[in-house]
Order: C-alpha cells, then sequence, then structure tokens
C-alpha cells in the first residue's frame, strides 16, 4: 500500500527508513521522499514512527 501518492512510496519503504534511524518525519522525507510533497500522508508516517519505535517492556518478577 501508498503511504505517500506524491512521491510513490510504499508503507515497507517507510518501515525500512524508520528502522534504518529516521525518526522524525523530515528525516523519513530524507530518506525515501515520503511526506515532501502535498504533506496528506504525514500524519500516517507519524503513526509508522510510532509503531516501528514502540518498544515492549518486560517486567521482571525478582523471587
Amino acid at each position: 500500500m501508498y503511504v505517500c501518492i506524491c512521491a510513490r512510496v510504499r508503507e515497507g519503504e517507510v518501515r525500512t527508513a524508520i528502522r534504518l534511524g529516521a525518526h522524525c518525519e523530515e528525516s523519513v522525507g530524507d530518506s525515501c521522499g515520503a511526506g515532501t510533497g502535498c504533506g496528506t500522508c504525514l500524519d500516517r508516517i507519524c503513526d509508522l514512527i510510532e509503531e516501528e519505535t514502540r518498544t515492549d517492556t518486560l517486567v521482571t518478577i525478582a523471587a
């Protein structure tokens, strides 16, 4: 699925950019071009950044 129609950037490309260190809309745009056109995809890019950078914390119970 396309995240950014203007630049023809697919979701997988955005996720890859985030995994490689792009952690804001501007750095995603620099990496793959998404969000550099009309800007309607910026909310989706933010959602993907949040999804990809969310960390699950494990609580260890000491015995």
